[in-house]
């Protein structure tokens, strides 16, 4: 499945928009100003919650956890910067975990399990709001892998605040 997140123009939070590859609205993700640290629902736009984002404040690295249902669906950290490259685990409980590698420089980002890639990323260069190009293999967790996107952009924000 293909998708289009766009980050919303004028909005107090980190909200984006989720569209297919038809241009239909599938997810809405709003982000919540007043909390501690980043917090973010995943909403169908029937309004049913799918999934929440909510950063582990006191933690060494950027550490995200993701439910659904009040379950933990994985724990997205950041790794250690590698020259030009990042890493991010997307820890799930079980085996299953997600190894994310993506270039700084490029905002291309690749989904792998086992191996096998199983998402791509892709950042759009000439968009006035943030805009990412997802590509999720059939039998994956789509909402899972969307919330992550979303973590690695607001982890890549907070950087770039942080450097200015």
């Amino acid at each position: 499945m293909r998708y289009i997140m766009r980050e919303k123009l004028f909005a107090l939070g980190d909200d984006f928009t989720v569209q297919d590859a038809q241009g239909q609205d599938r997810y809405i993700v709003d982000g919540k100003v007043f909390s501690i640290g980043h917090k973010l629902i995943f909403r169908e736009m029937s309004g049913n919650e799918v999934a929440t984002v909510h950063q582990k404040v006191l933690s060494l690295r950027p550490t995200y956890e993701i439910t659904r249902d009040r379950t933990e669906l994985a724990e997205v950290r950041k790794s250690f910067l590698t020259f030009l490259h990042e890493r991010f685990t997307v820890d799930i409980p079980g085996p299953d975990d997600y190894n994310v590698t993506g270039s700084i420089l490029e905002h291309e980002y690749t989904f792998e399990r086992r191996g096998k890639t199983v998402a791509r990323v892709s950042k759009a260069w000439v968009a006035l709001r943030d805009t990412y190009g997802v590509k999720v293999e059939p039998g994956e967790d789509d909402v899972l892998i969307l919330a992550s996107t979303v973590v690695i952009d607001m982890v890549n924000e907070d950087q770039r605040h942080r450097n200015n």
